[in-house]
């Protein structure tokens, strides 16, 4: 699967996942493409890669 991201300097792409978090990571991204649309990278809430951090927030999948 390739996602779609656009770059700080504007261009766009398609990234498979792994690249994706590199290019978070490295702050070279301003957006990504979700399944609801747009993710804005200094607005919307983002993977960070930190697999130790655990979710805080109430348990929403189907069990």
């Amino acid at each position: 699967m390739l996602i779609r991201v656009m770059f700080d300097d504007g261009r766009f792409d398609m990234v498979k996942p792994p690249l994706l978090d590199n290019l978070l990571e490295e702050q070279k991204l301003t957006s990504f493409m979700r399944s609801g649309g747009w993710a804005i990278v200094a607005r919307d809430n983002i993977r960070n890669g930190n697999k130790s951090q655990t979710h805080q927030g109430a348990e929403r999948r189907a069990c």
